[in-house]
C-alpha cells in the first residue's frame, strides 16, 4: 500500500484515517492509530473544552506522529475548539456537519491542514472553493449522523473524485482492506474507517459496545430520526421504539419524547454499555467486524488485505 498524495499531504505511512467519532475517539485510540502509521483522530464532539485540551496533551505525550482533531460544526463552540487545537500545536483539523465557509477563514493557517466531511458532490465542490485541503466523502452506510440524500459510498466516491482536484477520502461501509482497495479503484486517495476502530483494544468504548459490533449481522443497523436528524445505530430496544413510532406517524415532538436526551442516549451506549437503551452508533460495516484486536494488528491486517485485493484485480 503506497502512501500516495493523501499520505504525502498528511505525513502518514498509509492513506487511512481513523474516524473521529463522538464518545469513542479519545487519545488512547488516536495515539495508537498514529503510531501504527495512519492518521489518528480525536473526536471532540462529546468533549468539554478542558477534555479537548487534556486529550491533545495526552496525544502529544504519546506520539510524535501526525494526528487530527475532529470538530462537529453543530457545536456552538466549534471555532473555539479549533482555536484551542491550533494554539496547542495541532496541525490537522477535520470538520463535519456544517458549512466550512464559516470556519475556514477563521482557522486556516499556513502551517495547518483542514479536511471537511461532505455527503454530496455539491458539498465537495463548495468545500474545495472555501480552501480546505482534502475532502472526506461519506456515504449512507456510515454510522452516526447521516445525510438525507442517502447516497451510498459506491455511488458518491467516483462522482466526488471527478468533481474536485484536492485529495478525496472515502468513508462509510469500509471495514477491511478490500473496501479500501475498492474505494481507491473508484478514485479515492484513501479511506476513513470508524466502526472498525471501535472494536479495538485501545478504544475507550465500553466492552459491551465492542462486543455488540462484533455480534451485529449485515442487517443489524438502522436509520432512526428521519424527522429529526438521521442517525445510523445498531438496532436494539430503543432503536426499535423509534422505528415503530416513526412508522405510526409520530411527529417531531412525539419522537423527542421517545428519545429523551440524545446526549444521555449516546453516553449510555459508549460509556455505560446499556444494551437496551443506549444509542449505539455504528455503520453497516459492523457485519464485517469479527473480533476485537489491538490497533497495530488491525492496521497490519488492513494493509495485507489491501495488497491481496490488489493482487486479485491484477490477475483478472
Amino acid at each position: 500500500m503506497q502512501r500516495g498524495r493523501l499520505g504525502e499531504l498528511l505525513g502518514i505511512e498509509y492513506p487511512i484515517i481513523q474516524g473521529g467519532m463522538v464518545w469513542v475517539s479519545h487519545w488512547q485510540l488516536a495515539a495508537a492509530c498514529s503510531n501504527a502509521g495512519i492518521l489518528g483522530t480525536l473526536g471532540s464532539g462529546s468533549m468539554s473544552l478542558d477534555e479537548v485540551k487534556e486529550n491533545i496533551t495526552k496525544m502529544q505525550e504519546n506520539t510524535d506522529k501526525p494526528f487530527a482533531v475532529n470538530i462537529p460544526m453543530l457545536r456552538p463552540d466549534a471555532v473555539e475548539i479549533g482555536q484551542i487545537a491550533l494554539d496547542m500545536g495541532v496541525k490537522i483539523l477535520i470538520t463535519s456537519a456544517g458549512n466550512p465557509a464559516k470556519i475556514v477563514p477563521v482557522l486556516k493557517r499556513d502551517d495547518t491542514l483542514l479536511i471537511h466531511v461532505v455527503p454530496s458532490v455539491r458539498g465537495a465542490v463548495k468545500a474545495q472553493e472555501t480552501g480546505v485541503d482534502a475532502i472526506v466523502c461519506e456515504g449512507y452506510e456510515a454510522g452516526g449522523h447521516n445525510s438525507p440524500y442517502e447516497t451510498t459510498t459506491l455511488a458518491l466516491t467516483p462522482q466526488v473524485a471527478d468533481a474536485v482536484d484536492i485529495p478525496v477520502v472515502a468513508a462509510g461501509g469500509i471495514a477491511d482492506g478490500r473496501g479500501i482497495a475498492a474505494v481507491m479503484a473508484l478514485g479515492a486517495d484513501g479511506a476513513q474507517l470508524g466502526t472498525r476502530f471501535i472494536a479495538t483494544t485501545e478504544c475507550n468504548a465500553h466492552a459491551k459496545y465492542k462486543d455488540l459490533i462484533v455480534d451485529t449481522p449485515d442487517t443489524g443497523t438502522c436509520i432512526i430520526g428521519r424527522k429529526l436528524s438521521l442517525l445510523r445505530v445498531i438496532r436494539n430496544d430503543f432503536a426499535q421504539r423509534i422505528e415503530d413510532a416513526e412508522k405510526q406517524g409520530a411527529d417531531k415532538d412525539g419522537l423527542l419524547k421517545v428519545i429523551g436526551n440524545e446526549f444521555n442516549r449516546n453516553r449510555a451506549a459508549a460509556v455505560d454499555g446499556d444494551l437496551a437503551e443506549g444509542a449505539f452508533q455504528a455503520g453497516q460495516s459492523s457485519g464485517m467486524v469479527k473480533d476485537v484486536v489491538p490497533v497495530a494488528e488491525l492496521v497490519k491486517r488492513l494493509v495485507a488485505e489491501f495488497e491481496a485485493a490488489k493482487q486479485v484485480l491484477s490477475n483478472m
